[in-house]
């Protein structure tokens, strides 16, 4: 009788689940994936046994992160939904380089995060979750100190010292500019790039100050490093003012670039609230691919987006979480800077580079975790077409189709309620919208859909047929109720039996 409640018990829940023509990814993409992104030195001391000359209260030196605590931490990232990792520079850095730019060595791993059979563990172990592997490789520059400024014999390895903060061969932060033109400095990086590939088996590189390098050298380097592994990923990283040509780069064999313009607007529309998103509008042009684009909100060059946050006096929590919601739902790659899931403040260099924190409320994780499910879930969140619907003071209302799948996502950023209507000529008539992020269910009503969203509240809904009475539902709680009752007067007689025994 208890198996038999049991399964009828299952089989109510299950037929209470929302139900939807689910199409499934084939051949996963890079634009299907989730980023998390962080800086190896201050994510999670593993192994203290690597910590040299760590002074974990001074934001210039080192603090101890290193390859055992990612390693640690691997299924703390996995578990919120992401499909990829991307490291700050791993390679052999000079004193206080623990941010990993101030290369000394391209063929060594840091010290201070482990040996490069750890780094390969991490890869190994990221793969075992199906999860990627990106990390920073530094073709600009190199450390101030590095034994090649002062050899006579690679004069020629740098670009003369010169002040230039646009175009190339600028010496950025001071450090010594490398000429990609020089043919040996050219065949040096790609072959340590080459090399690590075929060491680790990392998935892509990152590309610190991109647009600092020739496009001449990209369009090699991209040849090499793609011919050595399937599917190998480039993703550059402009200065944070670089106004570029995205498509030049892409062009180029660069697949994805920071979108540093979108990520300024983003910002300004979601730190506070009853702001329009007209300027966010992806739908209307774009000068590169913006499937690929890798979308953001800060990272290891701006202040964190809660200062921006705290300086509009608003509450975090909710500003992050409708952030998120567009972040996770519009055309591009998202790139998640750690501490996000905790809504780490801090402001320019160092101050937006402090140690991550374990011990905190799970709001906001759950919620990362929860919109992850439904972005890797939903094709036509990461490959769908993009229409905007409805823009008016911080609600805003946007649709995207992937064979057949349609995706209405509703975020309300505003100080109210919000109502909106849409007809059948924006959706389909005599359907239903399927919210799966809040549970919502919009039925068309004369060939109309009324959405009402609460204030900071979004919704995620899906396109589907209506589905009317669940007469499956119905009769399966009736049957467990009669089941129950079966089962109680069973035990009622069992125990009077037993009094007369």
């Amino acid at each position: 009788m208890k198996k038999i409640t049991l399964l009828l018990l299952t089989f109510l829940l299950c037929s209470s689940l929302p139900a939807h023509a689910e199409i499934k990814k084939e051949n996963r993409l890079w634009q299907d994936e989730s980023i998390y992104s962080l800086m190896v030195d201050r994510f999670n001391d593993g192994n203290i046994k690597n910590d040299l000359n760590v002074d974990a209260k001074n934001p210039l030196a080192y603090n101890g992160g290193d390859f055992q605590g990612i390693i640690d931490k691997l299924d703390y990232i996995h578990d919120m939904g992401f499909t990829a990792i991307r490291l700050t520079p791993i390679f052999d850095n000079t004193q206080n380089g623990y941010h990993g730019y101030w290369v000394k060595d391209f063929y060594k791993t840091d010290e201070h995060f482990g040996t490069i059979k750890t780094f390969q563990e991490l890869v190994k172990e990221a793969h075992k979750r199906k999860m990627r592997v990106i990390i920073d490789f530094v073709a600009n520059n190199t450390a101030a100190d590095h034994p090649w400024v002062s050899d006579p014999a690679k004069k020629n390895w740098y670009h003369p010292n010169q002040e230039n903060d646009e175009g190339t061969n600028g010496w950025v932060d001071g450090l010594p500019d490398l000429n990609q033109d020089n043919p040996e400095v050219n065949k040096y990086l790609i072959d340590a790039a080459k090399w690590w590939i075929t060491k680790t088996d990392i998935d892509g590189y990152s590309l610190p100050e991109v647009n600092q390098v020739p496009l001449s050298f990209w369009t090699d380097f991209s040849k090499a490093v793609k011919k050595v592994k399937k599917d190998f990923f480039l993703m550059g990283v402009p200065q944070d003012n670089a106004a570029i040509d995205v498509a030049k780069y892409q062009n180029a064999g660069i697949d994805s670039v920071f979108d540093n313009a979108k990520s300024k607007n983003m910002r300004k529309a979601f730190a506070t609230t009853n702001q329009s998103f007209s300027d966010l509008d992806v739908s209307s042009n774009h000068n590169g691919k913006p499937e690929l684009m890798a979308n953001f909100f800060d990272n290891e060059y701006t202040a964190r987006f809660t200062a921006d946050i705290v300086e509009k006096r608003q509450f975090p929590g909710s500003r992050w979480k409708t952030a998120l919601t567009y972040l996770y739902t519009t055309p591009g790659i998202p790139i998640y800077y750690y501490g996000t899931d905790i809504a780490l403040n801090g402001g320019k260099t160092p101050d937006n580079r402090r140690q991550m924190n374990f011990r905190t409320e799970k709001d906001l994780i759950d919620y990362t975790t929860k919109i992850s499910e439904l972005r890797n879930k939903l094709p036509s969140l990461t490959r769908g077409t993009m229409e905007m619907l409805y823009d008016k003071g911080g609600m805003v209302v946007y649709k995207r189709i992937y064979k057949g799948e349609t995706s209405i996502i509703a975020i309300n950023n505003s100080t109210k309620s919000q109502k909106v209507i849409l007809t059948d000529k924006q959706l389909a008539a005599d359907k239903e919208l399927r919210g799966l992020l809040a549970g919502d269910i919009v039925r068309s009503h004369k060939n109309d859909y009324i959405l009402i969203v609460d204030r900071d509240n979004s919704e995620i809904y899906v396109l589907t047929e209506k589905s009317g009475i669940n007469f499956t539902f119905i009769a399966a709680l009736v049957g467990v109720g009669v089941l129950s009752l079966i089962f109680l007067l069973l035990v009622i007689k069992r125990g009077r039996k037993a009094k007369v025994n």
